[in-house]
């Protein structure tokens, strides 16, 4: 019971924390005073080998009209007479991204994870004590047995009362799953006496 609890306690200081976490990146990053984050515009140019001179990846932040090699590439590795034939191998992108929209994802992302874990744990935690013990349940070595309870398992089960709750209609669907693997493993076991 006090795990149960603690896990309702847990679950919203978690989101809260996750929220702090993202969050705090984009305040720290609206202090700076650009009019746009600094990663969701940018121009990136892929410069590759030129003579003595190893490949290149350059990004910057410019404006979509002067996204060209001759506004991006900084410090230019080249003399003055060849810059021409080095930015015309240079191929230059010009990217836009949604930070914001990014970080968003990723929460709600996060909150359906975190969801589901704290519905496993409920699950993991709540099950053993809802779940009722199997008294029907045999060995499989000893199949003449199992197949007799099987029968007197079957008689409370179509006798009772229907399904109420949500509950006890899905232990009535595993039961029924448990006999089906039940019934296939005898079936497989004698084929294999007939065969040996």
């Amino acid at each position: 019971m006090f795990a149960q609890n603690s896990w309702n306690f847990a679950s919203p200081v978690l989101l809260l924390v996750l929220l702090g976490c993202v969050l705090c990146p984009s305040a720290q990053a609206s202090k700076v005073g650009d009019t746009e984050p600094s990663e969701d515009i940018r121009c990136k140019c892929i410069c590759p080998p030129y003579r003595n001179i190893s490949g290149h990846i350059y990004n910057k932040n410019v404006s979509q009209k002067d996204c060209n090699c001759l506004h991006v590439v900084e410090p230019m590795p080249v003399p003055g007479n060849d810059v021409e034939a080095y930015c015309l191998l240079c191929e230059c992108k010009y990217e836009e991204r949604s930070t914001t929209t990014i970080k968003v994802i990723i929460i709600v992302y996060l909150s359906v994870v975190g969801a589901l874990l704290l519905y496993m744990a409920f699950l993991v935690l709540v099950d053993p004590l809802i779940r009722k013990p199997d008294l029907y349940t045999q060995p499989l070595h000893n199949e003449e047995d199992s197949e007799d309870t099987r029968s007197l398992a079957r008689v409370p089960t179509l006798a009772g009362a229907r399904a109420n709750t949500v509950l006890e209609r899905v232990e009535g669907a595993q039961q029924r799953w448990k006999r089906q693997v039940q019934e296939q493993r005898k079936t497989v076991f004698d084929r294999h006496k007939m065969l040996s």
